[in-house]
Formats: C-alpha cells, structure tokens, sequence
C-alpha cells in the first residue's frame, strides 16, 4: 500500500518524538512492503514563527490532501514564550482547534492500558497484586463549551466573561454511535459521562446516547456523572471499557486516565471524521523543558502511529507489529527516562534516550 502522511512536527520535544515515530513505520514499511510519502506541514509556535499565524489556510488544504496526518507536540511554556503575549485566537493551541474544525475531526480516542511491567510505575495502590485496565475514552472534539460562542466585556461596570456550552442530538448521536461501534469490538461496555443533574446539554447527551443503545443490544451502557466518574478512575479503572463523553469532559478525565497509568508519555490518541481520514498525535504537550535533549518518551507517538495504520489504513497486522514491538522492548528492560524507577541502581532496567528507544522498538518489528 502507499500512503500519503502530514507530518506536523510541532513545537518542543515535537520534532524528536515524530522522528521516532517515522523511523517505525519506515520499518514497517520494510517489513511489509508498503511505501509512505511524508508531507511537512507547519502548525504551533513554529507556525507563527514562520508565518505569523499558528495554521495557514494552505496547512489546511495539505492535511486535506493526505491520507493522514501525524502530528508531534505544539505550545510552549506560557511563562516566558513570545506567543503567549499574542491574543488567544493567534496562539499555537488556536491552530489545533482549527485543524480538528476545518477537518471535521468529531471523535478523539484515546486508549488507556497498563503494562504488567509498568505497575510500579502506577500511581494508584497495588491491588491484588497489581492493577490490570485496559480503557478507551471516546470524547466528542468539536462541539460544546471549546467550540461555543465567547466574550469577555464589562456589564453594568463588572468585566464579565461567557462561554456557551452547545450540543444537538446529531453531534451526539454521531460519538454516541462511534462509541458503540468501539465496544462492539472490545468488552461490549460503554460508560457515558455527563453532568445531567445540572445542565440541560447533559441531560439532551443522555437522552440521545440512551436512543443509540436501543441499536447495540449486545452492549451494556450505564451512566455517571463526571464527579463521580474522576474518582472511579482512582478507585477502580477496571470496571470501564469505553468511555463516550463531551468535549471538556475527555479533556479532563483522559489526562487522568494518561496518568494513572503510570506515564503520559504512553498514551497515543486518535481524532477521526466521518470518513478514514484522522489526526494521530500523543496525548501530552510539548515540555518545552526538555526539549532537545534526547530524553523524551516517544513511546506515545509511536502507538499513535499504530493507531492510524488501523484507524486510517485498515492495517491490522502492521499496528499489531508496532504495538508487540512496544510491549517486548518494555519487558526487555527498556525505560525512557519518566518510566525508570527513582534512583534506577539495581533495579536491571536499561535507561534509553529517545532515538535508542525508537531504535529498540525498530529491532522488534520483524
């Protein structure tokens, strides 16, 4: 097969992980007789650099004309970037969310799983010798309070801000039945999360999913509230298979479902339209504070590539590749910086620099 790639290579630690990413799948490729042309295109603080603004109208227009788009990391440290003295609407993350509207990217996955080897590293206390979870959150990406109407002005001589919170039941029922899809193929379980005790959109967003499910028998929904469900991924990570939730609710509750396992640099994510076409990127920044130093995790990059050739490709065999490649040079000994123990003497685990760590994975794809 050949393949036509974005490659937004970001900001930060961006540009080393992406690298990784790519040196697997040319393995790939290799292995299994496939080709891939890669296009660069400009998105964040390297945007605005270049450009001025953090995604051109031409951007646009290349990513459209792939089959996919892989993307690094964007952003800067707010503190002391230049492009956080822009307005909000010119800074790198404003680029994002234009991407994922003019692509139509409605549904972002994002898998949550715990490698056995990685327990120790789990922020949670062991259980039963050691937690065992193996999730996906499914958030809604272009609708509600992200993508909603916004102001800032003084009303009656008091500077107030508003931001509008909106859904229909076709943008619901459109993640609902992406969710439903994603369990049919897992442990046939779907949690929505919402907020129905409190806001009309919440209980619209139950409504609907409530509909959906009357067309996936053999699937078990239930509900919870957002409040409730933070802390059942503290307390039992377990009990979810697929989580189905609105825009900033993922936000949140995907961030703590990264960390609970251990790292944030393990965990790729998927945004996805209504056709094949996605946005494959890892679920954490661009920690500008360590950029360049050859130390990042690119392990969530990686599986993020896996993620399109499934998603995107319909390449089953070859992201399983990628995702055994992964877990055999973990069980081999092979940490990343963030993943070794504290200390690390004795502890017969092997510190790898970011490239290593892709070479590592690379040896194990045959």
């Amino acid at each position: 097969m050949k393949m036509k790639i974005g490659v937004i290579h970001g900001d930060g630690i961006g540009p080393e992980i992406v690298a990784q990413a790519i040196k697997v799948l040319d393995r790939v490729c290799a292995v299994y007789g496939h080709s891939i042309d890669y296009t660069r295109i400009l998105m964040g603080g390297c945007s605005i650099d270049a450009c001025g603004v953090p995604l051109t109208d031409e951007a646009i227009e290349t990513a459209k004309n792939c089959d996919a788009v892989l993307m690094g990391s964007i952003g800067g440290d707010p503190a002391v970037s230049p492009w956080y003295q822009l307005p909000p609407a010119q800074r790198p993350e404003a680029g994002l969310l234009k991407l994922r509207k003019s692509l139509g990217l409605y549904a972002n996955l994002r898998p949550a799983y715990l490698y056995r080897e990685l327990a120790d590293a789990c922020p949670l206390a062991a259980k039963d010798g050691g937690r065992v979870f193996d999730l996906i959150i499914v958030r809604e990406l272009t609708g509600g309070l992200y993508f909603g109407d916004r102001y800032t002005k003084v009303i009656d001589g008091v500077e107030t801000a508003v931001d509008t919170l909106k859904y229909d039941e076709n943008e619901i029922r459109r993640i609902a039945k992406t969710a439903f899809d994603i369990a049919m193929k897992r442990g046939k379980k779907v949690c929505s999360v919402d907020k129905a005790n409190v806001l009309d959109t919440s209980r619209l967003w139950r409504r609907i999913v409530a509909q959906v499910a009357e067309d996936y028998p053999e699937v078990s929904l239930s509900n919870m509230y957002v409040d409730n469900c933070a802390m059942q991924l503290v307390l039992e990570p377990e009990q979810f298979d697929v989580i189905v939730t609105e825009n900033m609710f993922g936000d949140i509750l995907s961030d703590e479902a990264s960390m609970i396992t251990g790292s944030i640099g393990m965990l790729s994510s998927a945004s996805l339209n209504e056709s094949s076409f996605g946005l494959y990127e890892p679920s954490h920044g661009s920690a500008p504070d360590i950029a360049g130093k050859n130390i990042a995790n690119p392990i969530a990059t990686i599986l993020s590539a896996a993620m399109m050739l499934r998603y995107t490709f319909g390449l089953t065999k070859e992201a399983e590749a990628i995702e055994n490649a992964v877990k055999r040079t973990i069980a081999d000994g092979y940490r990343s910086i963030d993943l070794m123990p504290r200390g690390g003497e004795g502890s017969g685990l092997i510190s790898q620099k970011c490239d290593e760590l892709g070479d590592r994975i690379c040896e194990r794809i045959n």
